[in-house]
């Protein structure tokens, strides 16, 4: 990194989409991190709770600069993963491992953002139609919304296989036409 782009803890970095002052933790060789902001060592645990609480942070390599918020990020799911009840299951870990090296790995990718951030939005919604229910009526509440977010779910989900299975095919009818237009026919 050049003089002129190094950052101080003084010099927060932006997060370019929403404008707000972005954390800078640094990593260093001995495993630690350190909070330029706070000015303290934290744990993965704390860097846990930034992700929970929605703050914006980079994690540094404090030698060389380069980003390393993906392998944390990764890591503190690792940690999820081990700790008790797990999200994924073996087969679909297996099948996102499949997805690396496909030709479908990117579009996979931007899917399952994309769901995820749909279902964030139910959940969102279910949180403000919930507001302000004892705890006897949330659980009458949610004995009631479980078959029906079951039967919502389902159809999302086939919806979103439709519409998977629908560019897939439209990807292949363009190979198909671009390399028509080349004169090669694919064998198969």
């Amino acid at each position: 990194m050049s003089p002129s782009k190094a950052r101080t803890p003084a010099q927060p970095a932006r997060d370019a989409s929403a404008g707000a002052p972005q954390r800078v933790i640094k990593k260093y060789p001995n495993r630690r991190l350190y909070d330029t902001t706070t000015s303290s060592y934290i744990t993965l645990a704390q860097v846990r709770e930034l992700v929970m609480a929605h703050q914006p942070f980079v994690v540094r390599d404090a030698k060389t600069g380069d980003d390393l918020t993906r392998s944390i990020l990764l890591q503190i799911i690792l940690e999820e993963e081990a700790g008790g009840a797990p999200m994924f299951t073996e087969n679909m870990l297996a099948n996102i491992i499949r997805f690396y090296g496909h030709a479908m790995q990117g579009f996979m990718g931007s899917y399952l953002e994309k769901n995820i951030q749909a279902f964030m939005e139910i959940q969102s919604r279910l949180a403000e139609q919930s507001a302000g229910l004892s705890p006897e009526l949330w659980a009458q509440f949610m004995r009631m919304q479980s078959p029906m977010m079951q039967g919502m779910m389902g159809s999302y989900l086939e919806q979103s296989k439709n519409l998977f299975l629908q560019a897939q095919e439209q990807m292949s009818r363009q190979t198909e036409h671009m390399l028509g237009a080349f004169g090669i026919k694919r064998s198969g």
